[in-house]
C-alpha cells in the first residue's frame, strides 16, 4: 500500500489555521462599498467623523454618542434654569414680606383655577401614559437586545467548539503518524498547540465580553425601569398633595420632578444614541453578508478572501482524492497479482473506497456522491485485518488463508487510514471556518430576523423617553404655577376652588 502524501497534509493544516487567525492575513482595507458616516466629531471640535463603522475608534463613539445632544443640551439647560429659579426664589422670599408677594397671578387668577386643574389632570395623564410606554419599551428592547447577544455569543461557542474538534482529530493524527512520519507528526503537534491558544483566546473574549454585554444591557434597562417608575409614583404624589392642597409638600414635589426632567432628557439623549447605533449595527450586518472580504468586521472577525479559501480547500480535497485513489490502484493491482476476478473480489470483501471528493479541478467535497457499493473509509481496518498475518502465526499458515499483508505494514496502512478518516470527520468544521459560514450564517439571520424589531424598539423607546420628557416640562410648569395660585389661600380638601371668605380678604388687602 503506497504512502500518502503526509508533508502534504500537514502543511494544508498549518496554511488554513495559520491564514484564519493570523492578523496579517485580515482583508482590513477601507470597504468599498460600506456605507459612510458623516457625523459631527466632539473630539475634534464637532469636525465630521467621515469613515466607517468602526466600534474599535473612539471617534465613531465620540461622533455617535453626539447624535443624542438634543437630549444632552435639554438636559442641561433645564437643570441651569432651576438652579437659577431655586436661587431667585430663595433671594426673593428673603426680601419680600408677605403682605407685598401677592403678585399679578396671585391676586387675578382665580377664573384660571378650573383651567389649570383641567391642564393638570391632562398632562399627569399624558405623563403616566408615556411612563407606561417607556417601562413596556424598555422591556421588550432588553428583550431583543439580549436575544440579538445570545446569538452572537452562541456564534462564538460554535467557532470554539469547532476549533476542539479540530484539536482532538489533529492530536490524533499526530500520535497515529508519530511512529511513521515524525516530520508530518511534529508539525501536526505545532498546528495543534497553535488551534489550542487561539481556542482559548476565542473562549475568554467571548466570557469576558458576554459579561461585559450583559452589564451593557443590563445598566440602561435598570435606569429606564428606575426613573420611569419613579416619576410615575411622583405623579401620583403630586395629585394626591395637589388635592390635599399641602403647599410645602408641593414645593417639595415640584423641586424632585425637576430633577427626574432633567435625567428623562438625559435618557432621551442616550435612547437616541442606542437608536443611531442599532442602525449602524445593522447596517454593517448587511453588508458584511453580502461582502464579507471587503467590510469593517474583517478587522474583528477576520475572514479569508473567497479566493484564498477555495484554494486551500481545493489543496485538501486533492490530497485525499489522491489518496484514495491510491488505496483503490493498490487494491485492484494486489487482486489482480493474486488472479482474483472481479466476482471474487467482491466476495472477499474488497470493494472500491469511497472518495467523498469530485474530481479536478475543484475537489468539492460531495459525500453523497459515493457510489452504493463503495465503503467508507472508516471500514478500511476490518478489510485490512481480514488480510493482516499476525506475528503470532506462521507464514505459511498466513499464506494459506490469504494473509499476505506484515503486521507492520498493517499497522502503517492502518495509521494513514486513520489520518485520513480523521480529516474527514472534522472536514465540514475546517470547511465552515476557513469560509467563514457560522459567521456569515449569524450576521445573515441577524439581518434578516433580528434587526428590524430591535431597531422599532429602540425607536420605540426614544420615542416614549422624549413623550414623558416634553410632558414632564409642562407639567412642572402648571405645578409651579398652580403652587402660586394655591399660596396664601384656604382650600377645603380635594376642592378647586379656595375658600371664597379668604378669597375676598385677601383681594381686600390689595385693593388697600
Amino acid at each position: 500500500m503506497s504512502k500518502p502524501n503526509g508533508p502534504l497534509v500537514s502543511f494544508v493544516f498549518l496554511l488554513v489555521f495559520s491564514s484564519i487567525f493570523s492578523p496579517k492575513l485580515v482583508f482590513g482595507s477601507v470597504p468599498v462599498h460600506e456605507r459612510i458616516i458623516k457625523r459631527p466629531d466632539p473630539l475634534r471640535h464637532l469636525k465630521h467623523y467621515n469613515d466607517v463603522f468602526n466600534v474599535t475608534n473612539k471617534h465613531y463613539w465620540a461622533s455617535t454618542a453626539f447624535t443624542g445632544i438634543h437630549g444632552y443640551a435639554m438636559a442641561g439647560v433645564w437643570t441651569l434654569c432651576g438652579v437659577y429659579l431655586g436661587i431667585f426664589m430663595i433671594f426673593k422670599n428673603s426680601i419680600t414680606s408677605n403682605e407685598s408677594s401677592s403678585s399679578w397671578l396671585t391676586v387675578h387668577s382665580d377664573r384660571y383655577f378650573l383651567l389649570l386643574f383641567i391642564l393638570f389632570l391632562l398632562l399627569t395623564l399624558f405623563a403616566i401614559i408615556a411612563a407606561s410606554f417607556v417601562i413596556a419599551a424598555n422591556q421588550i428592547s432588553q428583550h431583543r437586545t439580549k436575544k440579538l447577544k445570545n446569538t452572537l455569543v452562541k456564534a462564538g461557542h460554535e467557532v470554539t467548539q469547532s476549533i476542539r474538534r479540530l484539536i482532538t482529530a489533529m492530536t490524533r493524527m499526530q500520535y497515529l503518524l508519530l511512529p511513521y512520519d515524525q516530520k508530518t507528526s511534529s508539525r501536526l503537534n505545532v498546528t495543534t498547540h497553535r488551534l489550542g491558544r487561539e481556542s482559548r483566546m476565542i473562549r475568554n473574549f467571548v466570557r469576558n465580553h458576554e459579561h461585559s454585554l450583559d452589564v451593557a444591557i443590563q445598566v440602561p434597562y435598570i435606569a429606564h425601569l428606575g426613573i420611569a417608575s419613579v416619576n410615575l409614583l411622583l405623579l401620583v404624589a403630586a395629585l394626591v398633595l395637589f388635592l390635599l392642597h399641602w403647599h410645602p409638600g408641593l414645593i417639595f414635589i415640584i423641586v424632585f420632578c425637576w430633577i427626574f426632567t432633567a435625567l428623562c432628557w438625559v435618557l432621551t439623549g442616550f435612547d437616541f444614541f442606542l437608536h443611531i447605533f442599532a442602525e449602524d449595527t445593522c447596517s454593517t450586518f448587511e453588508d458584511f453578508v453580502q461582502e464579507p472580504y471587503n467590510n469593517s468586521l474583517s478587522s474583528l472577525l477576520p475572514c479569508m478572501s473567497s479566493r484564498k479559501s477555495e484554494k486551500i480547500l481545493t489543496e485538501i480535497g486533492s490530497t485525499i482524492h489522491d489518496f484514495i485513489g491510491k488505496l483503490n490502484s493498490k487494491i485492484t493491482e494486489v487482486c489482480t497479482t493474486m488472479g482474483l476476478s472481479e466476482e471474487n473480489f467482491e466476495m472477499l470483501g474488497f470493494k472500491m473506497i469511497c472518495d467523498p471528493f469530485s474530481g479536478a479541478p475543484d475537489f468539492n467535497y460531495e459525500p453523497g456522491d459515493c457510489a452504493k457499493d463503495a465503503i467508507p473509509i472508516g471500514k478500511i481496518p476490518d478489510i485490512i485485518s481480514k488480510f493482516t498475518c499476525y506475528k503470532q502465526n506462521s507464514t505459511e499458515a498466513c499464506l494459506e488463508n490469504g494473509k499476505f499483508l506484515t503486521e507492520d505494514a498493517s499497522n502503517k496502512a492502518l495509521a494513514y487510514s486513520y489520518t485520513v478518516e480523521s480529516m474527514l470527520d472534522v472536514y465540514p468544521d475546517l470547511q465552515s471556518l476557513t469560509e467563514c459560514t457560522m459567521v456569515k450564517n449569524t450576521f445573515s439571520e441577524i439581518s434578516l430576523n433580528q434587526c428590524k424589531p430591535f431597531r422599532s424598539s429602540l425607536l420605540w423607546q426614544w420615542a416614549s423617553m422624549l413623550s414623558l420628557s416634553i410632558s414632564m416640562v409642562f407639567l412642572v410648569f402648571t405645578l409651579i404655577l398652580k403652587a402660586y395660585q394655591q399660596r396664601g389661600r384656604n382650600f377645603s380638601i380635594c376642592s378647586v376652588f379656595p375658600n371664597r371668605s379668604n378669597s375676598v380678604n385677601v383681594e381686600n388687602q390689595n385693593v388697600q
